[in-house]
């Protein structure tokens, strides 16, 4: 097993890992703000490597630019890319120049290299046909995922609270819905609902029995944990009450040595057979003001970090991440 560093990127929240057809891994994630929304959060990166370790030190590619008025102009947030029926795409959310907090799931495509190559605009995500509620609030962190030949979106949408939707897209146009949400998880335990009631960052892991969804939670400073949602492999996705959510956060800031706030995760296997944990989190020295960045408003602080840890699986075949 590779050793992997801690932190492994700095300053690089809401980290994502996929590997390519081309063999190559490509990470992204959001680019800091320092202070106030007008210093960050401005642009989409990306890195390329032929191994996960490699990401670290590879070039740092600006594939996106934020427009300097309208829409897609502030907080570029949680970029995710995706490769969808041989097509690269990025998923990410943007607020306005004149309304910073609009913030609404976008998507590029790319039918070239993803670093060289031309990135086009799709578009602010569009729901299906009779669907007068999706993405008319804020809402934001879009991941994709298939399973038996059903590809679906989760996304986090401010309908009462910040909870978490899913719906199926076609993949030949993957920038809108074809199906009505629905409702996977909403705030409801204490752990949900420090600073604010909030579940966001939803990430997928499949394994032969079970798909998991892995979420964060509360608000963005030390209190950021992540939870667990479950699904038997073979259930029907699309019926909420196939998803079991568990009643306790599965890594939070007293789970960790010298780190606070856990959460926004992704999962990959790395070229060693190695499935892994990308989250961020910040030192512990956030907790006393003393991260060397910090800012009061904690989205403007951009010590967050992306790091790495081994996914274990227990007796029973279940992933934890504590270990």
């Amino acid at each position: 097993m590779n050793t992997y560093p801690n932190p492994f990127i700095t300053e690089r929240a809401d980290p994502y890992i996929t590997r390519g057809a081309d063999g190559y891994y490509y990470f992204t994630a959001s680019y800091p703000a320092y202070g106030s929304v007008h210093k960050g959060y401005d642009r989409i990166i990306l890195r390329r490597s032929k191994t996960v370790s490699g990401l670290r030190d590879a070039c740092e590619h600006t594939v996106w630019t934020a427009h300097s008025e309208g829409t897609m102009a502030k907080h570029i947030w949680a970029p995710e890319i995706h490769s969808i029926l041989g097509k690269w795409y990025i998923f990410f959310a943007a607020g306005d120049s004149d309304n910073i907090w609009n913030i609404r799931p976008y998507v590029l495509l790319c039918e070239g290299d993803p670093i060289d190559g031309e990135w086009k605009e799709l578009g602010k995500m569009q729901a299906s046909e009779g669907d007068s509620v999706s993405f008319c609030s804020f809402s934001l962190d879009m991941t994709y995922f298939e399973h038996k030949g059903r590809h679906y979106l989760i996304w986090a949408e401010i309908i009462g609270d910040s909870s978490l939707f899913m719906a199926e897209i076609d993949p030949r146009e993957p920038s809108r819905l074809i199906t009505k949400p629905i409702l996977l998880s909403k705030p409801e335990f204490p752990w949900e609902k420090v600073k604010h009631r909030v579940n966001e960052g939803a990430s997928v892991l499949k394994t032969e029995d079970k798909i998991y969804v892995f979420f964060s939670a509360s608000g963005t400073g030390a209190e950021y944990c992540m939870g667990q949602l479950y699904a038997d492999i073979d259930s029907n996705l699309t019926d909420a009450s196939s998803w079991t959510k568990l009643p306790h956060p599965v890594l939070e800031t007293k789970d960790l040595q010298g780190e606070a706030g856990p959460g926004h995760n992704s999962f990959v296997t790395d070229e060693n057979g190695d499935l892994l944990l990308v989250y961020h989190s910040r030192p512990a020295s956030h907790l006393e003001g003393k991260c060397g960045t910090y800012c009061e408003e904690s989205l403007y602080d951009p010590c967050r970090h992306a790091r790495i840890k081994k996914v274990h699986f227990d007796e029973k075949g279940n992933p934890t991440l504590k270990g």
